[in-house]
């Protein structure tokens, strides 16, 4: 691919102007290897785990290994890793259904979650489908402040008036599709303490896609009693083919992992069927693939804040996950700030992504991703909903470079249909 002299140079100064960012990206990404290298030391980690468990899966070390290593990298008393969760939502789902009863209340307090969890707590969909609500689980929310803070006064007069209704307080770290901050993991454990000192039954749950490894310490090491992802996310480190995993208290797990297979058997069974090996190097190279992505998510910040566009977080921001986000004000630049990213990609370049109505989502939606797996965020890609302020979200990008080529390639597109129009 060839680039204008004008996005070459502005490449250029980006990386003169981020050389402090990035060296503390690479001071992170060296602590948190070295604890998932403790942790694989700690635990024998030997070839013998890699192997294949089948049928029932009883006694599957490998697999009951990792659980135990997830704990201690994510803070946690327990974990569950396993391929056959199939994205990010199935894993909050188990989380969701695994802790609430009828009568309960599910409370978000940092807004609306993703737009995929919409029809799983029943805000949208066909009554009967099986949502929360069908079960009898009440929603509430309460919004963030503007500055991106927590509403902790009307927080804590929401949870008194629920009582024992009150049994999950549910936190999307991440902004998902809303034009807001991310919090940090400080922020969440704060929110935890706060939470449990007015309600310590409370179970407190974090939607953690997209966060892993970009701080050096996770929400379940702050108070937080579930905290959930996705491996084909940060954490799979761009080997883990799927699966997803759920970490913090020992009961809260349990529960969740009740809900993954059945009450009594739990965590007992799940055969590995040879993905343990995907999901151990996964977790190795974790650490330093986020930081290839948030490099590049600096990079696409200082691009496109040059070119004029409004970006969250800038440049010159701390981050506390890997997506990017570009309002591009147009339906046409959004499609053509995604239709860069796919040919800057290294599998389907040749494709032209389209708007469609994909299910769990209420506007129609631009996705690019030429990812070596399917729907892996932590590989290259972008997407959007086909709503004003037409915001493009970026995250991922396995290396640096090739994360930067398809930055280029994205504000090139843009410029060319600027100037075509």
């Amino acid at each position: 691919m060839v680039f204008s002299e004008r996005i070459n140079q502005l490449a250029a100064e980006a990386e003169i102007a981020l050389a402090e960012h990035f060296a503390r990206i690479d001071r992170v990404a060296f602590e948190n290897t070295q604890k998932v290298m403790d942790a694989f030391r700690e635990h024998r980690v030997c070839d013998a785990m890699f192997q294949s468990g089948s049928g029932y899966g009883y006694d599957d070390r490998g697999r009951d290994v990792l659980d135990a290593i997830w704990a201690d990298v994510m803070g946690a008393e327990a974990a569950l890793v396993r391929h056959s969760i199939v994205s990010g939502t199935h894993a909050l789902t188990i989380g969701l259904f695994g802790i609430l009863r009828p009568g309960d209340v599910m409370y978000s307090v940092a807004g609306k979650p993703y737009d995929t969890l919409e029809e799983v707590i029943g805000l949208t969909g066909t009554p009967g489908d099986g949502s929360l609500r069908d079960f009898g689980v009440d929603y509430e929310q309460t919004d963030l402040n503007e500055d991106g803070s927590f509403r902790f006064d009307e927080i804590a007069d929401k949870l008194r008036a629920f009582g024992k209704r009150a049994k999950m307080v549910f936190v999307q770290r991440s902004k998902g599709y809303l034009n807001r901050k991310t919090l940090s993991v400080h922020d969440i454990g704060k929110l935890a303490d706060f939470v449990h000192g007015i309600s310590p039954e409370t179970f407190v749950v974090v939607d953690n896609c997209y966060g892993e490894f970009v701080e050096t310490l996770e929400p379940s090491a702050l108070g937080a009693d579930l905290v959930i992802g996705s491996l084909i996310k940060n954490p799979g480190g761009g080997m883990a083919e799927s699966g997803g995993y759920l970490s913090g208290t020992k009961r809260a797990v349990e529960l969740a992992s009740y809900r993954l297979t059945s009450v009594g058997i739990g965590a007992e069974v799940g055969a590995s069927l040879g993905q343990n090996k995907l999901m151990y190097k996964g977790l190795f190279y974790a650490p330093h693939t986020t930081a290839q992505a948030l490099k590049t998510a600096h990079l696409a910040a200082y691009i496109f804040e040059k070119l004029g566009f409004d970006v969250e977080p800038r440049w010159n921001e701390e981050r506390y996950d890997i997506i990017q986000t570009v309002i591009t004000g147009s339906e046409a630049l959004l499609c053509a700030f995604c239709r860069g990213i796919q040919q800057g990609s290294p599998v389907d370049s040749f494709v032209t992504p389209e708007p469609w109505a994909m299910p769990g989502y209420s506007d129609r939606v631009i996705m690019a991703a030429g990812a070596f797996t399917q729907g892996s965020s932590i590989e290259l890609s972008a997407d959007g909903p086909l709503r004003p302020p037409y915001t493009a979200f970026f995250q991922g990008g396995l290396t640096y470079e090739s994360g930067k080529i398809g930055i280029l390639a994205a504000a090139q597109s843009m410029l060319e249909n600027e100037k075509d129009n």
